[in-house]
């Protein structure tokens, strides 16, 4: 399958384009991301999502090199964790994950965290991604888990806007009200943990919470257009504008998330979808500080 001319592409607010569906590497251990990350790319993936904080940058870098795709035809995002915020630190950190990734440009840089008990830190490491915006260095620049008023804050103290913010949203956790203000400010709201990951990963949270995978009505959705719960949700992204960045590292898996299109969701299913929002969050408040993990050094490229 040729996944380029499959999944439709997004235009960011400097016009920029990129998948709506790319590939995620959050939690992978560094020793699976490189077979994943082939994987992905020979499925047809060209869209690749990676973070400083991940520690699998230098993996990443190496299946993309490894896999004979071109440079040009490969979006790749990464993100800069709290501990390199500020401006000269955040300049170096741009190297330390270009390095790592073994790319000069990188296509999407931004920032992983608001971190609002250190947001002059964050403002200050925003300016630096307008600085490697202005020189060519990144081709986008954005932020991820800011709410409205972490947004609000930034925009009252920067010239560019976010081109994107990736957030936590999957069918159980659709944050209305960051969707609003993204698009309100003309900013693609990019979901992590996308079919609802983060509410069946073994150790974070509450082990009884419940599987949107197991969900009844995302599958009877499902079973009316014979596929999976999965695709049901992704194509659930793509229909409402958004983009998304499932991941896996199983092959069949890999495969079937890229297979979403070829069908359409009626305007009563989507609203189905959205009314399974319970307003709780799987993953961390991004309004709660926590320091020791804000702190954590990430290493030299």
């Amino acid at each position: 399958m040729d996944g380029m001319s499959t999944i439709p592409t997004l235009t960011l607010n400097n016009g920029v384009t990129l998948p709506a569906l790319g590939f995620g590497v959050f939690q992978t251990p560094p020793d699976e991301t490189v077979a994943a990350v082939r994987t992905a790319l020979d499925t047809g993936y060209r869209h690749i999502d990676t973070a400083a904080a991940y520690g699998n940058e230098r993996e990443v870098g190496r299946a993309i090199h490894e896999s004979g795709v071109a440079r040009d035809d490969v979006f790749v995002e990464t993100k800069v964790w709290v501990s390199d915020y500020g401006y000269e630190s955040t300049l170096h950190a741009f190297d330390k994950s270009a390095g790592k990734l073994g790319l000069e440009q990188l296509d999407l840089l931004i920032l992983h965290q608001p971190a609002p008990d250190r947001f002059d830190a964050t403002v200050a490491a925003y300016r630096a991604l307008e600085k490697l915006l202005a020189d060519g260095a990144v081709r986008a620049i954005g932020v991820s888990n800011f709410m409205p008023h972490h947004l609000e804050a930034l925009l009252d103290t920067v010239s560019v806007v976010p081109a994107v913010n990736q957030v936590e949203l999957h069918p159980y956790f659709t944050q209305p009200d960051v969707q609003a203000a993204d698009a309100r400010h003309g900013v693609l709201t990019q979901a992590w943990s996308p079919i609802g990951g983060i509410t069946f990963y073994p150790g974070w949270g509450d082990e009884n919470r419940r599987s949107t995978l197991s969900d009844p009505t995302v599958a009877s959705i499902a079973t009316a257009h014979g596929r999976t719960p999965a695709q049901v949700m992704l194509r659930w992204h793509l229909q409402q504008g958004r983009s998304a960045i499932p991941k896996s590292v199983t092959p069949s898996r890999i495969a079937e998330n890229l297979d979403v299109v070829g069908f359409e969701l009626t305007p009563e299913e989507l609203a189905a979808v959205d009314a399974l929002d319970t307003g709780v969050r799987g993953g961390p408040d991004p309004d709660v500080p926590r320091p020791d993990f804000f702190d954590r050094a990430i290493p030299e490229a």
